[in-house]
């Protein structure tokens, strides 16, 4: 009775961890918006000001105008095809990998020496070697958007693998499963909601990577429109193309959780 009363007092705004209603989250988040918007757009600023910062109004307008008259469509689809194309060839390196790793204990003191360091190197150091390897086309932007993320996505996979529950396997072991039918009937199914999980996380890691990898030697995409504007110091095509960018990541957030909430209905009330 006291364990029950307690979790029922936590739905309060200020308890720790406790559970806001729907309406509450909804209202707070409007709020939080309508007042940033609200403070960028009337916050009063000299003309000078206007053309470096300007207002919601005016980025919206002009991202209207990108796509009703500068072809900015095209660029788009380019940014989104590198940047899926270059995560889908990470996920297909780093899942094999990141599962032989979490799985058995030789393989990860074999590899983690090698994969651990590469976390740390900054993807945009490797620009001046992907040039000279592949040049300026577009097979350089997209090496660079898979070595950005693929190191992080084979950690976090191996860390992902550990999390299933050991009795899960030392079971199937004694029904006698054999190691690769542990691994794929096994663990796979049981990491798999980690998986998607992380695979999430890392995808928003892709899309902050985006202008980097288009800003060298770039003829189209969202990044290279970026980086013609800044020459020409129109700041609301630059604004209009990091909004840009943020709504492809909301919306490929979004869909890898409706791809989760459908795959795993079991999981609906924990996300």
């Amino acid at each position: 009775m006291a364990a029950n009363s307690q979790t029922s007092k936590r739905v309060g705004w200020f308890e720790f961890q406790a559970t806001l209603p729907r309406w509450a989250r909804v209202t707070l988040a409007a709020s939080a918006w309508a007042i940033f918007l609200g403070v960028w757009q009337f916050a009063p600023r000299s003309p000078e000001l206007e053309a470096l910062l300007p207002t919601p109004v005016t980025v919206l307008e002009t991202l209207y105008n990108l796509f009703a008259e500068k072809g900015f469509a095209t660029d788009v689809w380019q940014s989104l095809q590198r940047t899926m194309l270059s995560f889908a060839l990470a996920i297909a390196v780093a899942m094999p990998i990141g599962v032989l790793m979490g799985s058995f204990p030789a393989v990860e003191a074999f590899l983690n020496p090698i994969v651990s360091p590469f976390r740390y190197l900054p993807a945009p150091s490797f620009i001046p070697l992907l040039l000279a390897w592949f040049g300026t086309g577009n097979e350089q932007k997209i090496a660079l958007l898979f070595i950005g993320v693929v190191w992080f996505l084979i950690s976090l996979l191996m860390d992902d693998t550990k999390r299933v529950p050991i009795d899960f396997i030392d079971t199937s072991r004694t029904l006698g499963a054999k190691h690769w039918q542990v691994v794929l009937r096994v663990i796979l199914p049981c990491a798999l909601p980690f998986f998607i999980d992380t695979m999430r996380q890392m995808l928003a890691v892709s899309w902050t990577y985006l202008v980097i990898a288009e800003i060298v030697a770039a003829t189209d995409g969202i990044g290279a429109v970026m980086m013609r504007a800044r020459r020409l110091v129109r700041m609301d095509i630059i604004m209009a193309g990091i909004l840009t960018i943020g709504m492809l990541g909301f919306l490929s957030d979004a869909a890898i959780r409706g791809l989760r909430w459908w795959a795993f209905p079991y999981l609906r009330s924990r996300k």
